[in-house]
């Protein structure tokens, strides 16, 4: 880059006695402004560029540069490239050495458009399209060369990068107001290395493909026109330079003034972005990301604005096509849950009707059944019972969402309350001691979390051990989120963290995943009934909150339940 960008003459100094100095005058107020646009262009450019010397060592780079890459290179000692690693698109490793800006110098010939994989620091790949130039000197001989490289991955990372270097431009431009030229042949000087910066900047911005890149005026009128603008819109430069950038909206956004209200607001805040229908010039239409830069002159007064477009309509119609299939898996699991309300319902009635004649017949004194007809009844009945609990808990399952406005404000120690008052009559019987500390309040969905603690306090008192009294413990500490388990929430995010320990029976530890499937069962129906559907609720539960829930346990000696509930 040039090292100043705003010259002026200073009066020579006479020696000789008597003699005035003449005023030079200032001739570099003509390329100021071009300089400007120049500079702030180049900045504000939301693409990754940098250049090297001769040798290929890295001279400057920007901003979109440094971020695709992950690291900041080493001026004057990283070569050819301040990535960390390249690849070539099928994935085998490519030396710098052997990386197209090294062949644009090395052979003294541009390359457009190929392909490379960046790899940061962290292991994260991009693939970018390359655009290594060389630089010449008036001579022909080789001065250094310019890269410009293309990422696919993210539009939104360059307009950031867009903000930082408009940032670091004002900055600046700032510094170079400070520097002032004393001698006309340094101003010539500046000129000539102006007008190859210029050249530089032009033959970069023609080349790229994947940006539309037009340069307005102060009024919206189109001053330049790149590949990309024409790849993208369809027009050639001689047909669409002149005119208002108006000419690429749909006819409604004209009417409601769009176009005057983008262009107003990157004149109020400095810039403005937006997405949205466009039009080409054959009329068809595409999703268009546009960001509109104010560009000033010293005094702060607009002089124009860039616009950078990027055409997104791949990505809006997989967006859409998402939104719909959404559309249709929520409508299908209303018809889904629907079903399954209807289905409950008939099959309740057949049921209570099995149960009420194998009760009336096993309870009529007068009919004496053989023994063999009495345990079909007796296993019918309790087939029966079965299949009852089985529905209910399935309808418990269906019924289980995460609508926002189900949440609220529950106190976890009356939730505790009620549900050890439902089971007061076990607790009594088995002589089991609950204890617990003081629980939070919590952001939850009642019904749910209270239907949490009745599996998790009802499996306790279910699986107890006849040789000892049972001893259900619950404690509580508010922790950071274990980042193995950083599924559903960020990482290190804080959660309150409940676990539910007993001395019961327990289980193999290989079984502390599983349990959480539906109709899961590790005891027999006979010695502990059940569905086996309690556990996948509880999980179910978890996942609605954005939490998760495990399980821990020893056998013969007892299992801990724990869930995980985020803060706030």
């Amino acid at each position: 880059m040039n090292e100043h960008s705003n010259l002026m003459y200073k009066e020579p100094q006479n020696d000789s006695p008597g003699k005035q100095g003449s005023a030079v005058t200032p001739i570099v107020d003509l390329l100021q402004g071009s300089e400007e646009q120049y500079q702030q262009l180049f900045f504000g450019f939301p693409v990754a560029m940098y250049s090297t010397n001769q040798q290929g060592y890295i001279t400057s780079y920007n901003k979109a540069a440094a971020m695709l890459w992950g690291r900041e290179p080493v001026i004057g000692v990283d070569l050819w490239c301040g990535s960390w690693k390249i690849s070539r698109p099928d994935g085998s490793h490519l030396p710098l050495d052997s990386c197209p800006m090294a062949i644009a110098l090395k052979e003294g010939r541009p390359l457009s458009g190929e392909e490379i994989i960046v790899e940061r620091p962290d292991g994260e790949r991009r693939n970018v399209r390359v655009h290594p130039r060389p630089i010449f000197d008036q001579s022909g001989k080789i001065t250094g060369a310019v890269n410009m490289l293309i990422d696919f991955t993210e539009i939104k990372q360059s307009e950031q990068a867009l903000q930082e270097n408009e940032r670091k431009l004002r900055q600046l431009a700032d510094q170079l107001e400070q520097k002032v030229a004393t001698r006309t042949l340094e101003v010539e000087q500046k000129n000539e290395a102006l007008i190859r910066s210029e050249e530089r900047f032009h033959k970069m911005i023609a080349e790229v493909e994947d940006y539309a890149i037009l340069l307005l005026d102060k009024n919206g009128i189109i001053q330049n026109w790149n590949k990309g603008a024409e790849k993208i819109k369809g027009y050639k430069e001689e047909e669409i330079v002149g005119k208002s950038f108006r000419i690429f909206y749909l006819p409604a956004d004209q009417q409601n003034k769009l176009p005057e209200k983008l262009i107003e607001e990157a004149r109020t805040l400095g810039r403005a972005s937006h997405e949205g229908w466009r039009l080409r010039k054959d009329g068809t239409a595409f999703w268009g990301s546009i960001v509109i830069t104010a560009l000033h002159d010293d005094q702060g007064n607009i002089i124009g604005f860039s616009k950078v477009t990027r055409d997104l309509t791949e990505r809006k119609a997989a967006e859409d096509k998402m939104k719909q299939y959404a559309g249709e898996l929520e409508l299908q699991n209303k018809e889904l849950q629907q079903f399954a309300y209807a289905a409950a319902h008939d099959m309740k009635e057949p049921l209570r009707k099995i149960q009420f004649y194998t009760t009336a017949i096993m309870g009529n004194e007068m009919v004496q059944l053989p023994g063999k007809e009495k345990n079909y009844l007796d296993r019918t009945s309790m087939a029966a019972m079965r299949m009852q609990e089985l529905i209910e808990d399935l309808l418990t399952y269906t019924k289980m969402s995460t609508t926002a406005e189900m949440f609220e404000q529950v106190d976890l120690n009356k939730t505790l309350e009620e549900v050890c008052f439902s089971y007061q009559d076990v607790i009594d019987q088995t002589n089991t001691v609950i204890a617990a500390v003081p629980l939070p309040v919590i952001t939850g969905i009642p019904f749910q979390i209270r239907q949490l603690f009745d599996n998790l306090i009802g499996n306790a008192l279910k699986y107890h051990s006849p040789q000892r009294v049972l001893h259900i413990i619950i404690n509580y500490e508010r922790v950071l989120n274990p980042a193995e388990e950083a599924g559903s929430i960020t990482a290190g995010q804080e959660m309150h963290k409940i676990s539910i320990q007993d001395n019961g029976i327990g289980f193999e530890a290989e079984f502390s995943e599983i349990i959480f499937e539906m109709f899961e069962r590790l005891h027999g129906r006979e010695n502990y009934p059940g569905t086996g559907i309690g556990l996948s609720l509880c999980k179910k539960i978890m996942q609605n909150h954005k939490g998760f829930i495990e399980a821990a346990a020893i056998p013969g000696e007892g299992a801990c339940f724990t869930f995980y509930i985020p803060c706030g």
